[in-house]
């Protein structure tokens, strides 16, 4: 049990199935007794009235001193002065219609039950408009009387001097009712407003403005004065509860419990300190104050926590059995300083602040003298059979896991042919761009709900719906995706292959993914067009077999059936590839005047190339290779293209930010004229902060723009990358472990963020490489790794890749010696100056690095 809990000292439920909110609670001696000894008032919105004296340690059914029930709903309680000729405590009830003023009288009984006490109607005043709160003080200045202040869900304040009705007034540009508080010494009201105000409104100037509401026609003449705040101050959030504190030796304060924060205000509307809460509060009740000045004060949280502060400081935090709707403190039994709560529920707790001791001993502990000798033997037997389970638990559960495995299989079948009928309307361009609609069917071990099947797509390739949910069973029926290019989009595809991947939830909640790799055909981003005779850009690849009849090779492009020593391919969104066989040798030609186009075609002329001649009894194995020169300076064109295009949109972001700054620079200075009581000219500046705000607007349409030709040149860069890879393979014969190494090196894959771009990477990449198997000497090895931001050029990346290919094709070999890879798989490098990398190290020592390529 906590220590820090609300001590109960009395409590009781008041009613049954009832409900109560803040002003349903009030404490005072409404009995008028002699002892002077504060009671508990609690009225529901059941309209049952209850009055209660406690009598600790618990409650006893004669602590309830009277019970009444009446005719409507009780929205909140005060006691007062409030009959003219006496000078007793009254009640005052506000019911939605009506303020009753009841006087609580005790009769002398003559058994041995005691007294009995009457309820008796002094007044009360029949409202026109529903009623919301109200409050009461001595209003305009007077002694030994207290006055009404009833405000309605309209906006309207009506008062009232005891028995008569004065006046009412509309409060001004009011939309729904907040907390109402009466300041004596100003002679003043205080409440929230709907624009997260608070303001105050002299009593002096609600007596003397106009009797309705403002009006919104210049022609209309309204009696009286206009109604206008005496200050206001904008707080941010609605306010909750509003409290008027005058206590000896701290200044007068306004309290304003805001939806996370408490402003404590000057009389004059100057903030003397704010709180900002880390809770959502509930209520709160200021109680007293400090020798040295500070106010005290109580919060209930929603958390059922009840904090005290002092001014902006934690004194105490305690725990309460439920969230108080209401809090007060009163003086019982002469206690001081006892917390009344209210819950919305009816629960009425009188508790203090403090700490019981706790009455368990702990049993001392039986002590022996230890043996160690037979500890040390009990534990080597324990590891002994923890080791032993482990390992056979261990067996035993991955046994049963993949026996007992659910699981879905996933089966794609893909026709041979496109779709007949495509589903492109062809309103991107005038001819018709083909579809192809695949299906895919699940199998299952059992019953599996919001299984998600996504098709994954790269452009210009695109999906009529990329994810959706089934449910399964043990076999569903097949499902179709159709697949279709973008051919409004000038992005080239990389290759053929595309996935479709579906992700389910097991019985015991274990996520998995099942997913299948779907090959698309060619015809789906080339169709067949006329050779072209002259291109930019060409490409030669040697064989040693005589040439075939290409229409073999592709043969879903052979509709016309020529004479197969020429094939044309067209994108859909626009590029022409040629491919020429020789008459007289064993050569293939490659063109275009597109470079990047070239990549996909020269792919799958090779791969079925080989596919070809897989089964051929010749005993010299099918080779095909590229003898020619590296088309490095086209593929350095596309790398320039694609870093000036980085450079132009890192250019802009900080464009955009130097406008942002001007123009948050413009909002503060507006600001601050704003908010001065006497206004100064503008000075332009609003025409600064639209010229600003256009140029923040234009510079962002060019960002979107310069983000799209990046895409655009990333593509274009992803192709360039692939073929060149290809024509490195073919020209050095690579085998697939030092592909794996080249192509992790030299990407295809381009991911442009701006901290780290495909420049930065792959420059880093290539010079760990020429560093490690590519290095000539010990300098080389030496060479530091660039930084990985963005270069001002890309000389050095150009400089490097040059140095790859030319070392690979003078014999260097993608694999590492024996004796510089260390024990974890990665070369051993020897770095001249390691306090780049750890300042701790000295100059001039080996240590092991690493780098991972994806």
């Amino acid at each position: 049990m906590s220590l820090f809990k609300a001590r109960d000292w009395w409590s009781t439920t008041a009613g049954d199935n009832e409900e109560y909110d803040t002003g349903c609670l009030c404490v005072a001696n409404i009995d008028n007794s002699p002892d002077n000894v504060d009671k508990v008032i609690v009225g529901s919105y059941f309209g049952i009235l209850r009055i209660y004296s406690p009598q600790p340690p618990k409650y006893h059914p004669e602590d309830l001193m009277l019970e009444y029930q009446l005719q409507q709903p009780i929205l909140q309680l005060e006691a007062g002065k409030f009959v003219s000729e006496s000078d007793a405590l009254y009640l005052a009830i506000l019911h939605p219609r009506k303020l009753s003023i009841y006087s609580i009288t005790a009769i002398t009984g003559s058994v041995e039950h005691g007294s009995q006490y009457a309820v008796k109607l002094a007044y009360e005043h029949l409202l026109e408009r529903t009623s919301c709160n109200f409050v009461v003080g001595s209003f305009g200045g007077v002694k030994g009387k207290d006055f009404f202040c009833v405000q309605s869900m309209d906006g309207m304040v009506s008062f009232f001097e005891q028995e008569s009705f004065a006046f009412g007034r509309f409060l001004p540009g009011f939309l729904l009712p907040g907390p109402l508080k009466y300041i004596p010494k100003s002679d003043s009201f205080v409440t929230c407003s709907t624009s997260r105000s608070v303001e105050c409104y002299k009593y002096q100037s609600l007596a003397q403005a106009s009797e309705g509401r403002e009006s919104t026609k210049l022609s209309d003449k309204v009696s009286g004065k206009r109604l206008t705040s005496d200050w206001s101050v904008n707080i941010g959030e609605c306010a909750k509860e509003i409290y008027m504190v005058s206590f000896q030796n701290a200044p007068s304060s306004i309290f304003v419990l805001g939806e996370r924060s408490i402003f404590c205000l000057r009389e004059n509307g100057n903030v003397r300190f704010m709180k900002k809460l880390e809770y959502d509060p509930s209520t709160f009740y200021p109680y007293g104050s400090t020798p040295d000045g500070g106010i005290l004060y109580m919060i209930a949280t929603h958390t059922d926590t009840l904090l005290v502060y002092k001014d902006i400081t934690l004194c105490w935090a305690a725990q309460m059995p439920s969230m108080p709707v209401a809090l007060r403190a009163a003086e019982l039994k002469d206690l001081k300083g006892l917390i009344i709560s209210l819950d919305q529920n009816g629960r009425i707790q009188a508790s203090y602040l403090g700490t019981d001791p706790s009455m368990f001993i702990a049993p001392p502990t039986e002590s022996r003298e230890i043996n160690y000798e037979e500890l040390d033997k009990e534990m080597k037997e324990l590891q002994k059979l923890i080791k032993e389970s482990s390992v056979s638990s261990s067996k035993f559960v991955l046994k049963n896991l993949f026996q007992n495995e659910e699981s879905i299989t996933m089966q794609v079948h893909i026709p041979p042919q496109l779709d007949q009928t495509s589903i492109i309307d062809g309103n991107k361009k005038d001819e018709d761009v083909p579809s192809l609609t695949i299906k895919v069917s699940f199998k299952s071990s059992s019953t599996f709900n919001n299984v998600v099947v996504t098709a994954h797509t790269e452009k210009p390739l695109t999906v009529n719906q990329h994810t959706r949910k089934i449910s399964l069973e043990s076999y569903t029926r097949p499902m179709g995706i159709t697949y279709y290019v973008d051919n409004s989009d000038s992005m080239l595809p990389i290759n053929l292959t595309t996935w479709i991947s579906g992700s389910y939830v097991t019985s015991q909640g274990a996520p998995k993914t099942v997913q299948q790799q779907v090959n698309l055909p060619m015809k789906m981003y080339c169709k067949p067009c006329q050779p072209v005779k002259v291109a930019t850009h060409k490409i030669t690849i040697d064989t040693n077999r005589n040439p075939v009849n290409l229409y073999d090779i592709f043969p879903e492009y052979g509709e016309s059936k020529g004479p197969g020593n020429a094939i044309g391919f067209q994108y859909y969104n626009g590029p022409k590839v040629t491919l020429l066989a020789s008459k007289t040798s064993q050569r293939y030609r490659l063109q275009s005047d597109n470079f990047e186009a070239l990549a996909l075609v020269t792919r799958q002329f090779v791969e079925r190339m080989k596919a070809n001649f897989a089964n051929d009894k010749n005993p010299d194995k099918f080779k095909v290779s590229f003898t020619g020169s590296l088309p490095l300076h086209e593929f350095f064109e596309l790398i320039d293209a694609h870093f000036n295009i980085r450079l132009e949109q890192e250019e802009l972001h900080e464009k955009v930010q130097q406008e942002a700054e001007q123009y948050r620079a413009i909002q503060r200075r507006l600001l601050t004229r704003f908010k001065d009581k006497t206004p100064s000219p503008l000075l332009n500046l609003d025409v600064i902060l639209d010229s600003t705000h256009a140029t923040i607007m234009e510079l962002a349409d060019k960002i979107k723009k310069t983000e799209e030709a990046l895409s655009r040149a990333a593509n274009a860069l992803s192709c360039g990358t692939s073929l060149l890879l290809l024509l490195l393979r073919l020209n050095m014969n690579l085998n697939d472990s030092e592909f794996r190494i080249l192509e992790a090196t030299l990407s295809p894959i381009v991911i442009d963020l701006r901290d780290q771009g495909w420049e930065e990477l792959t420059d880093a990449a290539i010079t760990h490489l020429l560093r490690t198997c590519l290095a000539k000497s010990a300098k080389d090895q030496a060479v530091n790794l660039p930084p990985l931001k963005i270069p001002s050029d890309t000389q050095k990346l150009k400089k490097h890749i040059a140095m790859m290919c030319d070392r690979l094709t003078k014999g260097g070999k993608l694999a590492f010696e024996s004796n510089d890879v260390t024990t974890n798989g990665l070369p051993e490098v020897v770095v001249s100056d390691p306090k780049q990398i750890l300042d701790d190290y000295p100059s001039k020592e080996t240590f092991k690095a690493g780098i991972i390529l994806a």
